[in-house]
């Protein structure tokens, strides 16, 4: 999470979506940049609201606008099934390495989810169980658009660099795994299409 005090601006690190290649670009222009441990890092909207931002507004009085990134959740759930494949895993029960990514995925949509799926889900992230959620959220595929924003905002050239990049993988699903994912992620798929742009609809 980095926040701007000049622009009462916040940027909300939703995992898998960058977050570390931003904060790397980023860091030196923020006021606050917290980036361990990775439950502070990646704080949620919900969390946002309910503990930083009454903060932030108190001690700024004004009021301040929250951004984040979200990922295709296909291409969210496959960064994490190659992220977890890397040689320095150090927890067994989590590696995929030796996995197929339709068997990490049938992981995911189970429930309970066993512990080398269980990261979460964007929508939850990113949505508020009442009340205000983020106030721009922008598609990772399109991060040439959020650069665009912040650049804006902060009045200056970004250039992001590759870190915490995941090696290659496979991605291949089954037609019922598939179908089974956008049953259990249709919140999570429902939500990104909202990020349409008008001339995409």
């Amino acid at each position: 999470m980095l926040v701007f005090w000049e622009q009462k601006l916040v940027l909300l690190a939703t995992p898998k979506t960058g977050s570390t290649s931003l904060a790397s670009a980023l860091e030196s222009l923020s006021s606050v940049s917290i980036q361990r441990p990775p439950v502070l890092k990646h704080t949620t909207v919900h969390r946002y609201h309910r503990f930083v931002g009454p903060y932030l507004e108190a001690a700024a009085q004004a009021e301040w606008t929250v951004v984040a990134l979200m990922r295709e959740p296909r291409d969210w759930l496959n960064s994490w099934y190659r992220f977890r494949s890397r040689e320095d895993q150090t927890d067994p029960a989590k590696s995929t390495k030796g996995m197929s990514f339709d068997e990490f995925v049938r992981g995911w949509c189970s429930d309970p989810r066993p512990a080398f799926a269980d990261v979460g889900a964007q929508e939850k992230f990113l949505r508020p169980r009442q009340g205000r959620g983020v106030d721009r959220l922008f598609r990772y595929a399109e991060i040439d658009i959020f650069v665009d924003f912040l650049e804006e905002r902060l009045g200056c050239e970004i250039i992001l660099p590759r870190v915490n990049v995941s090696p290659p993988g496979e991605a291949h699903l089954t037609p019922g795994t598939e179908t089974l994912l956008h049953q259990i992620a249709a919140a999570d798929f429902a939500l990104y299409e909202t990020l349409r742009h008008p001339e995409q609809a």
